[in-house]
């Protein structure tokens, strides 16, 4: 399996993603430039935190635009594995890869620090050695990271299953509407992370790539990075097994 961490001018979180892959949980990645429309024979692509091109007009406007964003967009619809991190989700709800948009923080103010957030499902490549209901300890770092959709568009994702993650207390209990302790930036119903319909591209802002290690203050991200690497051996697993599939299937 492979790996690939897309970079933006502005990117600042490209470097921790790739260490966590890489360094981590140990497995093949690679740098994308986002000129380039070739995601280089990857399983799974990473769109990092940052500031792409400066957050100018609004958060991933611009990046939306970028080459490699058309090879993304493929990728995805092809059934692809897609994480947007922070700034990389705000890319993916400007390329329509998910819905939604973001807002300027309630109060705001940027917020750096860390956050508890639930886990609402595991059938997704991301969550899957995940427990349900698990609550990880996970830092945020944004100024826009207020979730909002339009009341049709909330009951779809609750619908769907398509909320992955909420902001919640310590002790794993529901955001109350107005607890900026535990809904720092204000998002709608404490949404933290979604996922497309198809479950192949989810998006977060908490920072599990920045939780991967006890020396950051927490490895509770790790649970997002072995479940893309279970689903993805599971995959190539399953190719292998598949009829008329010989040895000459990578290993």
């Amino acid at each position: 399996m492979k790996f690939g961490v897309v970079q933006f001018p502005g990117s600042n979180c490209d470097a921790d993603a790739f260490h966590a892959v890489g360094a981590i949980v140990r497995q093949p990645v690679e740098m994308i430039w986002h000129q380039s429309e070739n995601l280089a024979g990857c399983d799974a692509v990473i769109l990092p935190g940052g500031f792409a091109f400066g957050d100018y007009l609004r958060t991933g406007a611009i990046a939306r635009f970028s080459p490699v964003m058309k090879a993304v967009e493929r990728f995805a619809r092809g059934g692809g594995l897609v994480l947007g991190i922070c700034n990389g989700f705000q890319i993916l709800l400007e390329a329509g890869l998910l819905p939604g948009a973001m807002l300027r923080n309630k109060g705001l103010r940027y917020l750096c620090r860390h956050v508890h957030i639930r886990v609402e499902a595991t059938d997704t490549p991301f969550t899957c050695a995940a427990t349900l209901g698990q609550v990880l300890k996970i830092p945020i770092a944004h100024n826009e990271g207020n979730y909002f959709c339009e009341p049709a568009m909330l009951a779809e994702l609750e619908h769907n299953n398509q909320i992955i993650f909420h902001y919640v207390r310590p002790d794993g209990g529901d955001a109350g509407a107005d607890d900026r302790e535990a809904n720092p930036n204000g998002s709608l119903h404490a949404i933290a992370g979604i996922c497309n319909r198809e479950r192949n591209v989810l998006g977060l802002m908490p920072h599990p790539e920045r939780a991967v290690e006890l020396a950051l203050g927490s490895a509770d991200g790790m649970v997002v990075f072995r479940s893309l690497v279970a689903s993805l051996a599971a995959a190539e697993s399953a190719v292998r097994r598949a009829p008329g599939v010989t040895a000459a299937v990578p290993a």
